[in-house]
């Protein structure tokens, strides 16, 4: 049996694999519409946006894929990394990195280029959930603000209590059977959790990082390379 924690929740898992292989998607295909331009080539200190990503995602790999838009796919990468054509969506791009993962493979984690500083701990923590039987883990933070669920005219329809919501942030990993059967589907989601809870699949939160912060706007990288500069 292996658990994991979330702001003093312990989750009980089955333990139903123990695969050592692991391999990582870094989706890096975004056009950044919000930011402006890509942002995942942007620099913070001397490495860009997308080298911080992928320092991080070798770190805890055997293998990376890195997924870009077209007109990138001739970047130099580090070895250990492969690169492959991003699709029109986020979803058919991880199913471009899928594709390129070797069927071998026990554990993938899909980790978004644009949260250069989320931590080997961070990773570390969402593999050890998977290897401890969940089909899927991603790393979550508290939220603050209070909630509101609207409809499609923003006439409130109740406050979700704080107590059962959580900000999602990735890296997030899967038992590769999982990801792979649930993007089988050809469905879109706005990450592979969502994809793969969809699926049947059972998914653990474990706590994350305020420093996996996601950069979308402006404001975003200037924060992040302040943090670098510490």
């Amino acid at each position: 049996m292996g658990h994991g924690t979330f702001e003093g929740t312990t989750v009980e898992v089955v333990t139903h694999r123990n695969d050592s292989a692991i391999w990582t998607i870094v989706v890096a295909a975004g056009s950044g519409t919000r930011f402006g331009k890509p942002k995942q080539f942007e620099f913070l200190s001397a490495l860009t946006v997308l080298d911080h990503a992928i320092t991080q995602a070798l770190s805890v790999s055997d293998g990376v894929v890195v997924v870009l838009a077209t007109d990138r796919l001739g970047l130099q990468l580090p070895a250990g990394c492969i690169s492959v054509e991003g699709g029109a969506t986020r979803s058919e791009s991880v199913r471009a990195g899928l594709a390129a993962v070797p069927e071998s493979v026990g554990i993938i984690c899909v980790h978004d280029a644009a949260r250069p500083l989320a931590s080997q701990d961070l990773f570390r923590r969402v593999i050890e959930s998977v290897r401890a039987g969940a089909d899927g883990a991603v790393p979550g933070i508290a939220v603050t603000d209070t909630i509101k669920e609207v409809d499609t005219f923003g006439v409130v329809k109740r406050t979700v209590p704080r107590a059962l919501v959580v900000a999602v942030q990735t890296p997030q990993a899967f038992a590769a059977a999982k990801l792979r059967e649930a993007h089988a589907l050809g469905e879109e989601g706005t990450d592979d959790a969502e994809l793969v809870e969809r699926a049947g699949g059972k998914i653990v939160v474990v706590n994350g990082e305020i420093t996996a912060r996601k950069i979308t706007m402006p404001d975003d990288l200037e924060w992040a390379r302040n943090e670098v500069k510490k």
